[in-house]
Order: structure tokens, then C-alpha cells, then sequence
């Protein structure tokens, strides 16, 4: 569990699976997960678990989800900055809502790379997430030459500096470190640079939101994380939980890195 002063944040494992798995194998794959976790005495409490499917799952998602009761947490991986109207293709955060998602994804490399998102494009969503009472979790990292020109913490910081500019301090937000160099390629950062880089995020939030705030927000790592290493990432008092890529798509892997107090230590 991971402590700032007298404050407990309840780690979170996030599943991104990205453009993977239609709706019928979804329901499949939750159903395994929650059994899995179940047979495991997995207790949801101590740490959460969040899954976040393609935008064509979600329905099927959240009615397995509210049928069987199930303690999984689940999100979208985007969101329109725009509530409704002419935006072909878009999902408003409304929409979102009323499917009972708890979070969205912000600000993912993919979507900053792939669909040259910006950071007035991410702070835009971010606002459009919090209007409707979605958690956002929001990206930020660096790319393998930002890190060599910029160093570990410099575009990271920036990222979340625009992000939260028109945050109001009663938000609730998670915050994900991903360094692009190491998103699936197998070659993860060390819990050193995770933990260095998360300890200035926090200091981001302070200073945008307070202290409050900074202390009961959750920071996760992401990028090539698996059962053999998350362990030594949650030792870190910065590091409150994962997102995680491809490794959320194995039902022994995922939940094995869900049960690493037991499974793995800490």
C-alpha cells in the first residue's frame, strides 16, 4: 500500500486491452477474470481492479458487470471533448456515463502519436470527463528522445501541468506515467525511474490542486509491465498501481499481477 504522511491510496491495476476482443469474447474474458480472482480470494478492497474494453464492449461489459455483481471496475480508453453534435465517430463522456463507466483514458501515447492529440486536446478531455463524473486517467510520458534531450521528468511534468490547468481542486483524477520507449517493448523502466519521475508528477499536483489533493491521488506505471516485475514497481511510495497493456489481455498474467501482494510480495 502506498503512504504519503497519514494518507493510504488504494492501489489500482487497469487493464487497457486497446483494439482487442469484441464484445462476445469480452463477456468470456470477464467472466474467466472474475472467477480467477474469485477462486484466488482476491480482495478488491486492498486493491482495485479496473478493465478498460473497446467502446463496442462496454455494453456487454456493464451488463455482465451489474447482473453478476462483480467488483471490477471498468472505463473507456477516450472521450470527445464535445458533449453532442455534428463529430462523426465521437463518444461524448454522457454517453460514458450512462453506461456506468467509472473512468475514461486520457491523453494516451497512442492517441497523442497516432492522432496527434495535443496537450489542449488532452486538458479539453480531461474537462469533459470530470463534467460528467468520470475519473480521468491521465497519460503522460516521454519518448525515447525527449528523454535524451530532456531528461527523465522534463515533458512528463509538462504534459501535466496543461492537463490540470482548468482542474478544480474537489477533482478526483489518477494520473499514468507511461515512457513510450517502454510501451511493448518488452524492455520496462526501472522502479527507480518510475519512482523518480512519479515524486515530480506529485509535486505537479500539489501545486495545481494542493497537497490534499496530491497526497490521496493515484500514480501508476505503465510500459511492458508483467507478474515478474510489478512487484518491485509497488515497492516505490510514489507508485500506486499499473496500466497495463498487453499483459491485461492474459487472463494468468493479469491476474497475477492483480495478486502480487500475495502471489509475488512486497
Amino acid at each position: 500500500m502506498a503512504v504519503t504522511g497519514s494518507t493510504r491510496r488504494t492501489p489500482l491495476i487497469a487493464g487497457n486491452w486497446k483494439m482487442n476482443l469484441d464484445h462476445l469474447q469480452s463477456i468470456a474474458f470477464v467472466q474467466k477474470l472474475a472467477w480467477s480472482l474469485k477462486d484466488a480470494r482476491h480482495d478488491f478492497d486492498t486493491v482495485e481492479v479496473a478493465i478498460f474494453p473497446p467502446y463496442t464492449d462496454l455494453r456487454s461489459v456493464q451488463t455482465l458487470v451489474s447482473a453478476d455483481k462483480l467488483p471490477l471496475a471498468f472505463g473507456a480508453q477516450d472521450l470527445s471533448e464535445h458533449d453532442s453534435g455534428a463529430f462523426t465517430g465521437e463518444i461524448s463522456g454522457a454517453f460514458l456515463a450512462q453506461l456506468e463507466c467509472q473512468y475514461v483514458i486520457i491523453g494516451h501515447s497512442e492517441r497523442r502519436t497516432l492522432h496527434s492529440e495535443t496537450d489542449a486536446h488532452v486538458a479539453a478531455k480531461v474537462t469533459a470527463a470530470l463534467k460528467h463524473n468520470l475519473v480521468p486517467v491521465i497519460c503522460v510520458g516521454e519518448t525515447a528522445a525527449d528523454l535524451e534531450e530532456h531528461g527523465p521528468s522534463a515533458v512528463p511534468v509538462s504534459q501535466l501541468r496543461a492537463a490540470l490547468a482548468g482542474v478544480d481542486t474537489a477533482a478526483d483524477i489518477v494520473v499514468a506515467y507511461e515512457p513510450v520507449w517502454a510501451i511493448g517493448s518488452g524492455q520496462a523502466a526501472t522502479p527507480e525511474q518510475a519512482e523518480q519521475v512519479a515524486a515530480q508528477l506529485r509535486v505537479v499536483i500539489s501545486e495545481a490542486l494542493g497537497q490534499d489533493v496530491a497526497d490521496k491521488t493515484r500514480i501508476l506505471y505503465g510500459g511492458s509491465v508483467k507478474a515478474s516485475n510489478i512487484a518491485a514497481f509497488m515497492r516505490e511510495p510514489n507508485v500506486d498501481g499499473a496500466l497495463v497493456g498487453g499483459a491485461s489481455l492474459d487472463i494468468h498474467e493479469f491476474s497475477s499481477i492483480i495478486r502480487y501482494q500475495k502471489h509475488v510480495g512486497v
